[in-house]
């Protein structure tokens, strides 16, 4: 099959500039093998008008042309898409319209990443012998980049995964004795209730924080195994406040609701970060418990520091949440609604926050 000439990245392009220069194009990519054509475009050609609403094109099939027009960088982005989605067809994967949808959204925020290697087989194998396999695309990616960078964002709605992959990552690291130490953090932020005064000395009052990772790692390792580890500070688990001063060597640090962390605590621990050491953090921006009026210190990192090289910002939409399919369209309900509310400038009463992470105390 002609391949077309897609360049390796997007041209890079503001958005003043993109509306000064962008022109209406077209472009035709002929697909000869009926099956890869009809593995892409889908019954009905329902697959071609997903890629078409999700890049912003025209999209036509004439006998085995596929034909696109539209923007300049619309349709190179299709173009792309399309391409590379028949060389993963080839190879044997068979998508869905959620693998497509986060392969567009991939390509659009990181244009440098390749589908062919996202689609590769992965799995995580915990000290249990249990093979922990990335769900979708999203956490294929997810993964890939937590093995390819030191510092990682992963950000989105709750069950997509990003917390228990990250703990699994980091698992599967320290038995491979990559690092010698695995630290689990969070900052001590109550879900807009006050628990009050809690008995016990610090492990026990921090504890019910620091729940959620104790389940995950239990998950991954046997139980008087996972002790051990904590009575020997090879995994150590505290709350975020615990890391001032510190730099960490040799570890895979995890800093889990990232969303509660002020800018000033976020910029702490990110410079906590030492030699061979590796730094997930996860975090939904739409579940701020922070008081009324603080910005979210994951909403200012990741505006901050999108782009770097070395640094990697995955986002996971409400498409990609692997729990009970009520949590996606609960995820989805609440967001139209949000959205509905912000499109008409109205207030709902102190239960949201806005795109930038600053909101009141409470969940969206």
């Amino acid at each position: 099959m002609p391949r077309p000439d897609v360049p390796a990245t997007a041209p890079p392009r503001t958005k003043d500039a993109r509306s000064e220069v962008a022109a209406d194009i077209a472009a035709d990519i002929e697909v000869t093998d009926r099956e890869l054509l009809l593995g892409l475009t889908g019954p009905n050609g329902s697959r071609l008008a997903l890629i078409e609403r999700l890049c912003g094109v025209q999209a036509g099939l004439r006998g085995q042309v596929v034909h696109l027009q539209g923007l300049d960088e619309d349709v190179w982005l299709a173009q792309r898409a399309i391409s590379e989605l028949i060389d993963v067809l080839r190879g044997g994967t068979t998508l869905t319209d959620r693998d497509i949808e986060a392969s567009v959204r991939i390509l659009r925020e990181h244009p440098e990443v390749k589908l062919v290697d996202v689609f590769a087989p992965l799995a995580v194998t915990a000290a249990t012998g249990k093979q922990i396999a990335p769900r979708g695309i999203a956490q294929r990616f997810y993964v890939q980049a937590i093995q390819s960078h030191d510092l990682v964002f992963g950000v989105g709605p709750a069950g997509t995964g990003k917390t228990y992959l990250a703990m699994a990552m980091a698992v599967a690291a320290l038995n491979a004795q990559r690092v010698k130490r695995i630290v689990l953090t969070r900052p001590a932020v109550e879900a807009g209730e006050r628990l009050g005064f809690l008995p016990g000395d610090m492990t026990q009052k921090v504890d019910p924080y620091l729940r959620p990772l104790y389940d995950a790692l239990h998950d991954m390792l046997p139980a008087q195994r996972v002790y051990g580890l904590i009575e020997r500070g090879t995994i150590e688990i505290a709350p975020l406040a615990f890391m001032r001063g510190r730099t960490l060597h040799d570890s895979v640090v995890v800093l889990d609701e990232a969303q509660n962390t002020t800018v000033g605590q976020m910029r702490m621990f990110l410079t906590r970060l030492g030699e061979r050491s590796k730094a997930i953090i996860t975090g939904d921006v739409t579940q701020v418990d922070l008081p009324y009026g603080a910005r979210s210190g994951l909403a200012d990192a990741v505006d901050l520091l999108h782009g770097i090289e070395g640094i990697s910002i995955c986002t996971f939409s409400p498409g990609d949440v692997v729990r009970h399919p009520l949590v996606q369209r609960i995820v989805e309900a609440y967001e139209t609604r949000d959205a509905e509310f912000h499109a008409d400038g109205h207030d709902d009463g102190g239960a949201r926050v806005d795109s930038s992470g600053r909101g009141p105390r409470g969940r969206r």
